[in-house]
């Protein structure tokens, strides 16, 4: 289940990024570290979670990323961002993970 934290984080989050400026930018690499992080590892290097290096994500498409971010995957401790996250957002965070220029 999702840790409260996160919840209560994403939720003061909203509304959800329809356009990247720098404060768009760096509320959303403040959730991949802080809330991908807690399961994904810190440096994103993988623990409960896979990795989320350019070198582990480059076996999926782009859409195939925003898909999985959107929707979880079911069977896993993968959740549904998509409450959350609009696509634009889940778009940018897949572009920057597997780019790996996270700001």
């Amino acid at each position: 289940m999702w840790p409260s934290i996160a919840v209560t984080s994403l939720v003061a989050m909203a509304p959800a990024v329809a356009s990247e400026t720098p404060s768009d930018a760096v509320r959303l690499a403040n959730l991949v570290r802080q809330d991908c992080g807690s399961c994904h590892g810190l440096s994103l290097k993988g623990g409960l979670g896979k990795p989320l290096t350019p070198e582990h994500l480059r076996t999926w498409s782009r859409e195939q990323l925003v898909s999985i971010i959107l929707d979880g995957v079911p069977g896993t401790p993968m959740p549904p961002w998509r409450p959350l996250l609009s696509e634009p957002d889940a778009r940018w965070i897949a572009e920057r993970l597997q780019h790996g220029d996270l700001p």
